[in-house]
């Protein structure tokens, strides 16, 4: 059952609370968004065959959908809509062929509520393939300790023992058969990912964060984008200690990957965050702040259809835009109304009008 939470602050228009979080699927949530209502999607969607986030999963499920129609191959992907009324979890499919075309038709199903001038933003991690996968409860990518759950994964094509499966990539180029045009592949770095067992392979210490915009029918896309807001977020954690050289040639000491870390080129590092409110993957600032203000004018609408606890939410309404989010778990869609309330109860935030 749908849930909401709005908050309004002083200064807002009485219809247009900043702050929106409703709890459901976003496949649900996304389709029925007004048309043309929102600036930037930005978001992080569960990562294929590494968490459960609490949700349970038929793991016959791949046996069923084969056993309805006998000319169906393991690879046919069904629609989202009977994977999740069969008991199938977005992030746990048995196949990353299935993962992948359901994560494509969730965003298609939100595609009419992009405005022509809008962005998307989407990180997504790669996923090394095991016959045996090995699953946590909840964390993120190379983080965390929780006992896991093994389950066997159909071995076939590029499914093979020790390979990666280049998930990100995959999705990128589905995304572009759906018409949508792929701007930037932003690698972030982190830094402090913990050592691994492995002894073969280099530690995998990056996620991708892709940059759509829509396809127009005619012509080059043209959209919302500041360049100087980011070039800002680069001036903000740059810390110089002069010599007596003085300014010319001088370089950083150091850099505070902490709160915001970008310029105008693809790489960006920072730090993987520690959790909140039992959710382990939640947004840097610094990964996120730059991507809201370049691609969000002021007074724009911000969403993230999955939105965990909250943090992409807080940090669009503290730079002057408003926020929707969506959450399909119950415990997470409190965390995210309390951290979008404590927020908004120690700022007086006043939404600029959108452009």
């Amino acid at each position: 059952m749908e849930q909401n939470a709005t908050s309004e602050v002083e200064g807002a228009p009485a219809d247009a609370a900043p702050i929106q979080v409703s709890q459901g699927d976003a496949y649900d949530l996304m389709a029925d968004l007004p048309k043309e209502s929102i600036d930037l999607l930005i978001t992080s969607p569960p990562y294929w065959g590494l968490r459960t986030y609490g949700q349970e999963h038929n793991e016959e499920i791949l046996k069923e959908w084969l056993a309805e129609d006998s000319s169906r191959v393991q690879t046919d992907v069904p629609p989202y809509d009977w994977y999740r009324k069969h008991g199938g979890v977005l992030g746990l499919e048995p196949l990353p062929e299935w993962f992948i075309g359901h994560l494509v038709e969730i965003f298609q199903r939100g595609a009419h509520a992009l405005k022509p001038r809008g962005s998307m933003w989407v990180n997504i991690g790669d996923t090394y393939f095991a016959r045996w996968s090995s699953i946590r409860s909840d964390g993120r990518q190379g983080l965390g300790d929780n006992p896991r759950s093994r389950r066997r994964t159909p071995m076939g094509g590029h499914r093979q023992e020790k390979q990666l499966l280049l998930i990100p990539a995959r999705f990128a180029i589905a995304m572009q058969d759906q018409r949508w045009i792929v701007r930037n592949d932003l690698i972030w770095h982190k830094p402090n990912v913990p050592p691994r067992p492995e002894k073969d392979r280099l530690r995998l210490a990056h996620e991708h964060f892709f940059h759509f915009v829509k396809r127009p029918k005619e012509g080059r896309p043209k959209y919302h984008y500041d360049m100087a807001q980011v070039e800002n977020g680069a001036r903000d954690v740059a810390i110089y200690d002069f010599d007596e050289a003085g300014y010319e040639g001088a370089e950083p000491a150091y850099y505070d990957f902490q709160e915001v870390d970008s310029s105008d080129h693809d790489v960006v590092t920072t730090h993987v965050r520690s959790g909140s409110d039992g959710h382990s993957a939640t947004f840097p600032i610094g990964l996120i702040k730059p991507r809201i203000l370049s691609s969000c004018p002021p007074g724009g609408t911000v969403l993230d259809p999955f939105c965990g606890t909250g943090r992409s939410l807080t940090v669009a309404v503290e730079t002057g835009r408003k926020a929707i989010g969506f959450e399909l778990s119950t415990e997470f869609h409190e965390a995210a109304t309390k951290n979008t309330d404590q927020v908004l109860g120690q700022l007086a935030i006043d939404i600029p009008e959108a452009e």
